[in-house]
């Protein structure tokens, strides 16, 4: 055996006893899913000029907003998916044109979620999407 090849029988046997007394290999933390979560923002106005909010909406535990807990089981009940969350029944809103957007971006049971959408006005927002976007405390 050459001088090389001891040294590097040297260095692998070093390696292997180094390898056998570290222990079980740890698995790396999982961070492409941080639980079920949404970024919501929500903008009054026509785009020019506005009053915009936004919240992280966690929920595990519930947490963002005033109404966290009621906006995650809501959104638990139709799977993450915003557009299928029933409208409330028998809610009249005013014909008053003042131009809400709500926007959602996030994740939920480990499927990404983007959602956009204008309404006439604040009321037919929390007619149609309920809890989910009641940012005012």
């Amino acid at each position: 055996m050459t001088h090389l090849s001891k040294a590097t029988a040297a260095a692998g046997a070093l390696l292997a006893a180094a390898l056998l007394t570290a222990g079980p290999a740890q698995a790396a933390p999982d961070l492409t899913r941080d639980g079920d979560h949404l970024y919501l923002t929500v903008t009054t106005g026509d785009g020019h000029s506005g009053d915009t909010r936004v919240t992280l909406l966690r929920c595990d535990p519930p947490q963002g907003h005033s109404r966290a807990a009621e906006a995650c089981a809501r959104l638990d009940a139709v799977g993450g998916d915003i557009a299928r969350i029933p409208p409330a029944r028998g809610a009249m809103c005013p014909m008053v044109y003042l131009p809400v957007t709500a926007q959602a971006r996030g994740q939920w049971n480990g499927r990404p979620i983007e959602y956009r959408e204008t309404f006439a006005n604040p009321c037919r927002l929390a007619a149609r999407t309920g809890p989910v976007f009641a940012l005012d405390g």
